[in-house]
C-alpha cells in the first residue's frame, strides 16, 4: 500500500474563506434570498457535472494522446494546466495510472484535499470520517462496498492527499472504445473513477 505521510497544514473545512462562505449562506437563507434546496442543487451539480467534466476531459486526451500521456504521468500539473485547468486548489496534482494489475485510490485521512481544478468540489462520502479511516485499514473492504469488487491479484495503493499534493487517477481504457473519439470517451469518465472508487464501463454496446 502505498501511502503520503506529509504533514497536513490545513483544514480545507475550516479555512476563512469557508467560515466566510458557510456565513454568508446562512445569512442568505435567514434573509429568505435563497432556500437550503436551491445551494444543495448547485452543490450537487458542482460535485457531479460541471467539476469532474474538466477532469475527464483530462483522461480522454490521454486516452487519444499518448505524448499527453507521457506527460500527465510525469508532471501532472503542467500537463492539466496545457488544457486551461489550474487554481489555487490544485497547485500540485500528481496522476496515477491504473491498469489492469494496479488500482489507485486516493483519500485524505486528516481533512478532505481534493484537485478541485479537475473534479469539482469533494463528494460528502469523500470528507466523511469513515471514509477516511477506512480507506487505509480496509481499502478492499470499502472499495467492495462502493461497488468494486477487485480480484486478489490487484494490488491496491492508497495515497493520501495533502495541502501541497492532490491526486487525481488515470483510469484505464476500456475495452471497445477504439473507435471512439475524445467527445465519446469524456461522456464514459466518471467521478469515482478519478479518485479510484470505480473503474470506467465499457459501452453499453460492448456488454
Amino acid at each position: 500500500m502505498a501511502e503520503d505521510h506529509h504533514e497536513h497544514h490545513h483544514h480545507d473545512d475550516q479555512s476563512p474563506a469557508a467560515i466566510r462562505v458557510k456565513a454568508l449562506e446562512s445569512l442568505l437563507i435567514e434573509k429568505g434570498i435563497v432556500s437550503t434546496d436551491a445551494i444543495d442543487a448547485v452543490v450537487e451539480t458542482y460535485e457531479n457535472d460541471i467539476g469532474p467534466m474538466n477532469g475527464a476531459r483530462v483522461v480522454a486526451h490521454a486516452w487519444v494522446d499518448p505524448d499527453y500521456r507521457a506527460r500527465l504521468l510525469t508532471d501532472g500539473t503542467g500537463a492539466i494546466a496545457e488544457l486551461g485547468f489550474w487554481g489555487s486548489q490544485g497547485a500540485e496534482i500528481v496522476v496515477l495510472e491504473n491498469t489492469r494489475t494496479v488500482q489507485n485510490m486516493v483519500v485524505c485521512t486528516l481533512c478532505s484535499c481534493y484537485p478541485w481544478p479537475v473534479l469539482g468540489l469533494p463528494p460528502t462520502w469523500y470528507k466523511s470520517a469513515a471514509y477516511r479511516s477506512r480507506a487505509v485499514l480496509e481499502p478492499r473492504q470499502v472499495l467492495r462496498e462502493m461497488g468494486l469488487d477487485l480480484e486478489e491479484s490487484v494490488e491496491v495503493r492508497v495515497w493520501d492527499s495533502t495541502a501541497e499534493t492532490r491526486y487525481m487517477v488515470l483510469p484505464e481504457r476500456p475495452a471497445g472504445t477504439e473507435k471512439m473519439n475524445e467527445d465519446e470517451l469524456v461522456a464514459l469518465v466518471s467521478r469515482d473513477s478519478m479518485v479510484g472508487v470505480a473503474r470506467v464501463r465499457e459501452p453499453a454496446a460492448v456488454r
